[in-house]
């Protein structure tokens, strides 16, 4: 009977090379010869030590140059079937052969043009002790010295040394905050150096002229302010639109302009807060058209912004809608009556059909007539011609409505766009547990201070601290000038004090802690090192900790003197 027909086998002859078969399967012969069954078992025969035999060599370089003609990937099938399965002798010898061809094959890339030398920087090196600690707040990532090592090298023209650019560089780009002042350190060498590092990009985005001592650098002009407003990373562009309308309002709203309608929905939104900058009625087609807008936080921002504009359009509604809504009585005291429902003109002028506050929606509907109505309304309310005097006369004939709170919500907040020192002044005056208490959005006391002037903002805060403690300040204290005062210094130490005696858990002042660290004068650490002295362990820690940290920044400012 014939044999059943298998499928096709390739074997390897003797000679290596590969031979169909196509009948049954071929015995294969074993590697050594069986002894006869009869024989004596001898001694295995002697091997000599292995000579390079001659044909062996020359099979193996036969073998070198068809391996490295054939395809790799019959090289890996023959590993992964296995020589038992498909016979292959001397299978990485194959393989390192053909690895050696492919790699003594490979024809090397023309080499790239070198860069041109970097610039030379003109300005003053660093004295070789700040510049040691440059290195050090690099190594470290020092969250709270770095920034000012960097505004004051930069106020003081100093050019960073070139072999600690690189980290430098790095730095910045991690931290945007960082990266104007970076930028300026790092001059002319770091924006070359930039161009050799796709991570470093970013340096090329910003404008490169160095400024003048304490100033921000000059918008990018020309092909630069394409590339930043149209290559540029969203931070980089609203940074770039803000400083062009700081220089030139109608030359920013014009960039925006070419751009506006393809730009998403909520990068729409924090380009309208940089019309801030340079606001005017200039503005005010612009904001009006933004009214429409699909997007309703782009509504409620343009609103916003057209009631900072006294003389406009907005602002006129709201006041006539602030005419119907509260009046003067007999007695001298406000009549309140909100409107009873939102309608479609409202709607367009950025107030919402229902309150998202958890009030009742009257109270809220209330709340945002007044705050983007003028100011200048209240005065011919109350028939006062000194504006100083207006805002007390007011806020005492709201002391018994029921809607009292409604109003010096939207009056801070009225304050805050319009930028009125006299009603903040005046709604600050009042008892701080009450404005405390007041603290939504708009009106918090934060945003007041910061209508006030730097000195008596500072001098508001310290009363605050004295009387209040540290529990509420953090947000204040943010608002005031670095170094502080010394009021303002003197009641934030006596307030750590009694905190430190009264066995609180100093971790809960944790913010307030790290704004000291940037804001206290250096000359306070000597009076820290006298309470750490008596704290407890926990305080004790903290409190040298922040020493330390002042004494830190005492010598690194006198480094750079």
């Amino acid at each position: 009977m014939r044999p059943p027909r298998l499928p096709r086998r390739h074997l390897l002859d003797g000679c290596g090379s590969a031979r169909p078969v196509t009948g049954g399967v071929a015995p294969i012969p074993p590697p050594h010869p069986a002894p006869p069954p009869d024989s004596t078992p001898t001694r295995p025969p002697h091997r000599p030590t292995a000579r390079l035999d001659p044909d062996a060599t020359a099979r193996l370089e036969r073998t070198a140059v068809t391996t490295s003609q054939a395809p790799w990937t019959d090289l890996v099938e023959d590993a992964l079937l296995g020589t038992n399965r498909r016979a292959s002798p001397d299978l990485l010898g194959r393989a390192a052969a053909a690895t050696v061809a492919r790699r003594a094959g490979l024809r090397p890339a023309p080499a790239p043009p070198l860069p041109e030398p970097a610039p030379q920087d003109c300005r003053p090196a660093l004295p070789e002790a700040a510049a040691r600690r440059l290195a050090t707040l690099l190594a470290e990532n020092s969250s709270e010295l770095l920034p000012q090592w960097l505004g004051t090298a930069r106020a003081r023209g100093f050019a960073a040394p070139p072999e600690l650019l690189p980290a430098l560089l790095d730095a910045a780009r991690q931290r945007s905050d960082l990266r104007s002042d970076a930028v300026v350190v790092a001059g002319p060498r770091g924006r070359w150096l930039s161009a050799l590092n796709p991570d470093w990009r970013y340096v090329l985005r910003i404008p490169a002229q160095e400024t003048a001592a304490g100033s921000e650098p000059p918008t990018a002009t020309g092909t630069a302010a394409d590339a930043v407003w149209q290559e540029g990373l969203f931070a980089e562009r609203v940074t770039h639109l803000t400083r062009l309308r700081r220089a030139d309002p109608a030359a920013g709203l014009a960039l925006l302009r070419t751009t506006w309608p393809t730009e998403r929905a909520e990068d729409r939104l924090l380009f309208l807060d940089a019309l801030q900058e340079g606001l005017g009625p200039d503005d005010e087609p612009f904001l009006e058209a933004a009214l429409s807008d699909r997007a309703k936080n782009v509504r409620a921002t343009a609103a916003e912004l057209l009631s900072t504009l006294p003389g406009s359009g907005l602002a006129a509604r709201m006041a006539e809608r602030a005419r119907r809504a509260v009046a003067l009585g007999t007695d001298g005291a406000l009549l309140v009556d909100p409107p009873a429902l939102c309608d479609a003109s409202m709607l367009r002028d950025g107030i919402a059909a229902t309150s998202p506050t958890g009030r009742g929606d009257r109270a809220f509907w209330l709340g945002e007539i007044i705050a983007a109505t003028p100011l200048s309304f209240w005065a011919e309310l109350v028939e006062e011609a000194d504006a100083t005097q207006v805002p007390q006369r007011v806020l005492s004939r709201a002391a018994a409505p029921t809607w009292s709170d409604e109003l010096r919500e939207g009056w801070a907040r009225a304050a805050v766009r319009q930028h009125d020192a006299a009603w903040a002044r005046a709604l600050l005056a009042e008892r701080p547990e009450q404005v405390l208490g007041r603290a939504v959005s708009g009106g918090a006391p934060s945003r007041l201070l910061s209508v006030l002037p730097a000195a008596e903002r500072a001098a508001w805060t310290a009363r605050f601290v004295s009387r209040q403690g540290l529990a509420d300040a953090f947000q204040l204290l943010v608002t005031c000038a670095a170094p502080w005062p010394a009021d303002l210094s003197g009641a934030v130490l006596d307030a750590l004090a009694q905190a430190a005696e009264t066995g609180s858990y100093p971790w809960s002042h944790s913010g307030v802690l790290g704004v000291a660290e940037r804001s206290l004068p250096c000359s306070a650490a000597a009076r820290i090192d006298a309470l750490a002295a008596v704290a407890s362990s926990a305080w004790a820690e903290v409190l040298t900790r922040l020493a330390e940290t002042l004494r830190t920044r005492a010598a690194m400012l006198a480094e750079l003197a």
